[in-house]
């Protein structure tokens, strides 16, 4: 009785095992999977990375909007003020402040200042607009952050 028992398992378990087809697909189906996880990874941390430049090239506009705005504009005093007549256009470069390895990365800062002429002269306004210029370093694209922001002078 034992002996047709064994040879019905023998039987059975030379069927059971998987073929080197079956093998191969499965083999490639785990290489796809693990190649769009690595793709999705690299994909995310390079939108993070131009993310993070491209908040601090915010800042850095903003900076520069901030520095105009901050200068003394007062018709009230005499002689008048003004620290900055319009129109008037600077550009600052510095180094931008984003942990990286490599080179540092450099963005340009152009501020401009116009003065906007209003109906009958009833008051003086004058329009400020920082743009930030940086260059993005994995795909070398330009990019500019603009901040436009309007100034009337200081009251006394």
């Amino acid at each position: 009785m034992r002996i047709p028992i064994a040879q019905s398992f023998l039987r059975r378990s030379r069927f059971a095992a998987h073929t080197l087809v079956e093998t191969l697909l499965a083999v490639i189906i785990f290489a796809l999977v693990v190649a769009g996880i690595l793709a999705g990874y690299v994909q995310a941390n390079r939108f993070a990375e131009w993310s993070s430049m491209s908040l601090a090239a915010q800042s850095y506009a903003l900076q520069g909007l901030e520095q105009v705005r901050a200068a003394k504009w007062d018709l009230s005093a005499n002689p008048v003020a003004d620290d900055i007549p319009a129109p008037t256009n600077y550009t600052q470069i510095d180094v931008m402040d984003v942990p990286q390895t490599g080179q540092p990365i450099y963005v340009t800062n152009k501020v401009s200042l116009t003065q906007i002429t209003l109906p009958l002269n009833s008051a003086q306004l004058r329009m400020v607009r920082s743009d930030c210029i940086w260059t993005f370093r994995l795909t070398g694209q330009i990019f500019t952050n603009t901040v436009i922001s309007y100034r009337a002078p200081d009251k006394a």
